[in-house]
């Protein structure tokens, strides 16, 4: 129904805003990512929306992205898992971060999130596969352990997932883990 709003931001109360569109006042539950880059009270902004109406309550989230909307969309679909524990994820880990540990079946990342037990993060981990690490990760390429290994080893030294990843691609594909890591810091420093 509301699937985007733009007007002036009157109120940062995390993790809710108050945006003033044209006289009418919107309360808006943001997760803290899109949070931290909203501008100063008083400026304009303009936030991807879900609507969400409950018996009780009608509700409205925002974000600052596309992906962060989708991954919201995709997460609220999962059987025990509702906009708050959504909201929760997407505060705790970004929409790349979940992805990566979505398609690298990593359920200790999604434990660390508030609210999220083990049980849940291995559902998250199931129900997700396919539709949100594949679709917005960039690291579906992944094939073999060592390659898991390289990726993960990249990632720590700083390099972003654009630039692990494409290093990942150059490699031939039954490199060893060592080999990977130097062939790729290589191509990296090129």
């Amino acid at each position: 129904m509301i699937g985007k709003l733009t007007g002036t931001l009157l109120e940062k109360n995390p993790p809710e805003v108050l945006l003033d569109c044209h006289g009418v006042g919107y309360d808006v539950n943001v997760p803290m990512s899109t949070f931290y880059n909203l501008p100063a009270v008083g400026e304009r902004v303009s936030l991807l929306t879900q609507f969400i109406v409950r018996e009780d309550a009608q509700l409205l989230y925002g974000f600052g992205t596309a992906p962060e909307r989708q991954a919201f969309r995709e997460l609220i679909k999962i059987s025990g898992v509702g906009p708050r524990t959504a909201l929760s994820i997407l505060s705790g880990m970004g929409v790349g971060d979940l992805a990566q540990a979505i398609t690298l079946q990593e359920a200790g990342r999604l434990v660390k999130v508030p609210g999220i037990g083990k049980k849940t993060a291995e559902r998250l981990l199931l129900e997700l596969k396919g539709k949100l690490g594949a679709d917005m990760g960039a690291h579906a390429q992944v094939t073999s352990d060592a390659q898991v290994d390289i990726l993960q080893a990249l990632l720590a030294l700083g390099y972003n997932d654009k630039e692990a990843a494409a290093a990942l691609k150059a490699l031939p594909p039954d490199v060893g883990v060592s080999d990977g890591i130097k062939l790729a810091l290589k191509a990296l420093a090129k």
